[in-house]
């Protein structure tokens, strides 16, 4: 039998995190690419769409965590951290209906699991910063304040220093930070995939 790899220590969890989902967050902005100086009206609309599909099928899943390991789930501040629901209401804002079709995501076994969607959930806020600004400028959008691609606004560093946090004290109590990193590569899969028919209705408009 080989000998299993020895669990990475709390050093490098933020770091394994990084280079371990580095191919799949390149594959998910390649497939959104919402940073597009073309992006129109109705594939932002899709992406609205397909993204509160899977915010809410991601936070059922952490939901369902949080009321098993209700302590876990209160020391990452889970309760501030859900966004479904303002994808629905940037849509309400584009006139747009909200659509009822989410994926079929995992379960969420534990904490490490729960940490590991975390990543990719709460990431995007990084990067959503930069979306945000974009979108402000494209004419299409004047007038209209869209909100959940930077939900914390001015908080938003605040946010993810918390959760660095938390990921870290996590794996240094003995969690396991290769489940941590493999869920967050299942879900970056998991959003890619589901993102996908956005990024074939760009190649179509090209």
């Amino acid at each position: 039998m080989a000998a299993q790899a020895e669990p990475r220590s709390d050093d490098d969890v933020l770091r394994a995190l990084r280079t371990g989902t580095a191919e799949e967050h390149r594959q998910l902005e390649e497939t959104l690419d919402l940073l597009d100086p073309e992006l129109d009206r109705a594939r932002l609309v899709q992406v609205l769409g397909l993204m509160h599909g899977f915010w809410t099928a991601a936070e059922r899943g952490l939901d369902e965590w949080a009321a098993r390991h209700p302590a876990d789930a209160a020391t990452a501040g889970w309760a501030r951290r859900r966004r479904a629901g303002l994808f629905a209401a940037d849509l309400a804002a584009l006139g747009a209906p909200v659509p009822g079709a989410a994926p079929g995501l995992p379960a969420v076994p534990g904490t490490d699991e729960a940490l590991g969607r975390l990543y990719v959930l709460e990431g995007s806020t990084l990067g959503g910063t930069f979306i945000d600004r974009h979108l402000a400028a494209l004419p299409l959008l004047a007038g209209v304040r869209l909100h959940a691609f930077s939900p914390y606004g001015a908080e938003t560093g605040a946010m993810w220093a918390a959760y660095r946090r938390v990921a870290r004290a996590h794996v240094a109590a003995g969690g396991n930070a290769d489940r941590v990193v493999a869920a967050a590569r299942d879900a970056f899969r998991e959003l890619s995939e589901w993102c996908r028919p956005a990024a074939r209705a760009q190649a179509v408009g090209a």
